[in-house]
C-alpha cells in the first residue's frame, strides 16, 4: 500500500476529482485544507470515498480572510475519524511580513488545538524556519509533521530532536534539489513520510505539469536510490510511518 500523506483535491484543481482519486487504485490519501472552502471540500471528499482522509486548517497565506469562527468550525469537525489532522498550518513569510503577526496566532492557536484534541499538525514553513522552530518547541506533546520540507541539514538536525517527522514529495526528483538530498540522505528513514503535494510540484519526468496522488511511486522510488533499499521496502516502511504518526489505523 501507498499513502500520500499530503495532497490538495479541490475542485478548483481538478476538472475531474472523482478520476484522480480512481487513479490511486485502492491506496490512501490525505487530503488538506487550506481555507473555510476547502476544509468543507475535504469533509464531503472523506465522507464520499473510503480511501480519503482528511486534514483541517488555515494556512498562513489565507490568515487574512480568516476569522475565530474559522478556528471554531474546524474544532467543530475534529472529533470526525476520518480527519486525522490539523492542517494545513504554519508560516509562511515569501510574501512580506504585513500579516506575521496573525499568521504566528493562528498557527499558534491551531496548536492548541491540536494538543487539546490530541491530533498531529502538518506544518507549512517558507522564508520562516526559524521562527516555525521556535513555535513549535513549545508543542513537543504534539505529534508534528513538516510538510514540503525545504530546510537545511543542520535545521533538520534540531526538529528530529522535537521528534517531527518531515514530508517528502517531488522535488526530490529534481536535478538542482541538492539540499534536499542531503537531508533526506541524513534523516532516518522512520522519519520520512511520502507525499505529493497534488497539484503542485509534479516529480520529474512529469515537472511542469499538474501533479496528482498516484505520482507518489515516482518520489518512493527517488528515496529508494538515495537510501539504497528496494522500493517496496521504502513503500513498507513509509506506510507504517504515515500510519504511525497520523493514527490512521484507528481509522481504518
Amino acid at each position: 500500500m501507498m499513502i500520500d500523506t499530503h495532497c490538495h483535491l479541490c475542485k478548483e484543481d481538478y476538472e475531474n476529482v472523482e478520476l484522480i482519486i480512481e487513479n490511486m487504485e485502492n491506496n490512501k490519501m490525505i487530503a488538506a485544507g487550506v481555507n473555510d472552502t476547502t476544509n468543507k471540500e475535504v469533509l464531503e471528499l472523506i465522507k464520499n470515498y473510503p480511501t480519503v482522509y482528511g486534514a483541517i486548517g488555515i494556512h498562513p497565506t489565507e490568515v487574512g480572510i480568516s476569522t475565530n469562527a474559522s478556528l471554531e468550525w474546524i474544532e467543530n469537525h475534529l472529533k470526525n475519524k476520518k480527519i486525522v489532522a490539523i492542517g494545513e498550518i504554519g508560516l509562511d513569510y515569501h510574501y512580506g511580513i504585513e500579516e506575521r503577526q496573525k499568521q504566528i496566532e493562528f498557527f499558534k492557536k491551531q496548536l492548541d488545538l491540536a494538543r487539546k484534541y490530541r491530533k498531529p499538525v502538518v506544518i507549512h514553513s517558507r522564508d520562516a524556519i526559524e521562527d516555525t522552530y521556535h513555535i513549535m518547541k513549545e508543542y513537543q506533546d504534539v505529534k508534528m509533521i513538516l510538510h514540503c520540507y525545504s530546510g537545511s541539514v543542520e535545521m533538520a538536525k534540531q526538529f528530529l530532536k522535537l521528534d517531527v517527522y518531515f514530508g517528502v514529495g517531488g522535488v526530490l526528483t529534481f536535478k538542482n534539489s541538492r539540499i534536499l538530498k542531503e537531508v533526506v540522505s541524513f534523516l532516518p528513514i522512520d522519519h520520512i513520510l511520502l507525499e505529493t503535494d497534488s497539484p503542485y510540484l509534479a516529480p520529474e519526468p512529469f515537472r511542469g505539469t499538474k501533479n496528482e496522488p498516484k505520482n507518489i511511486l515516482l518520489v518512493a522510488q527517488a528515496l529508494a536510490n538515495i537510501k539504497g533499499l528496494s522500493v517496496e521496502e521504502v513503500l513498507n516502511i513509509t506506510t507504517e510511518n504515515a500510519l504511525s504518526r497520523f493514527d490512521l489505523n484507528k481509522s481504518l
